[in-house]
């Protein structure tokens, strides 16, 4: 086998048997279908570099959309869009300060998600 077809396929085994008990420990504790498409679209928020830089942003301050664009360097309507992303998937949340809406992350998890990313990519 050549390198370059070496590249296009997978390892596979040289045989064909199946590990009913693996398998069988595997299907006990597997989320559902839905549960897994949940999953998926949660993944899928993160793979838009605007937004990745939002939550990276917010993971080190609370901001307004005005913040956010000056540092992002896009326009206010731009960084309001991804935000309604963002919110919709519960990945941040807002408070009003006076005439001021103040966005941060949902929660601790989604700094941990950034964080891990960053360990992996720099690995």
């Amino acid at each position: 086998m050549s390198k370059k077809e070496d590249v296009k396929i997978a390892p596979r085994c040289d045989f064909i048997y199946v590990h009913e008990d693996v398998v069988k420990q595997v299907m006990e504790v597997m989320p559902s279908g839905e549960e897994l498409q949940s999953l998926a679209d949660f993944f899928r928020i993160f793979g838009d570099s605007t937004r990745i830089r939002i939550l990276y942003a917010l993971s080190q301050s609370e901001l307004c959309v005005c913040d956010i664009a000056s540092l992002l360097g896009m326009g206010q309507s731009a960084i309001s869009h991804q935000l309604r992303i963002l919110k919709q998937m519960r990945l941040v949340k807002f408070r009003r300060e006076g005439k001021s809406v103040l966005y941060s992350l949902a929660d601790s998890h989604i700094e941990t998600i950034l964080a891990q990313g960053m360990e992996h990519i720099g690995e």
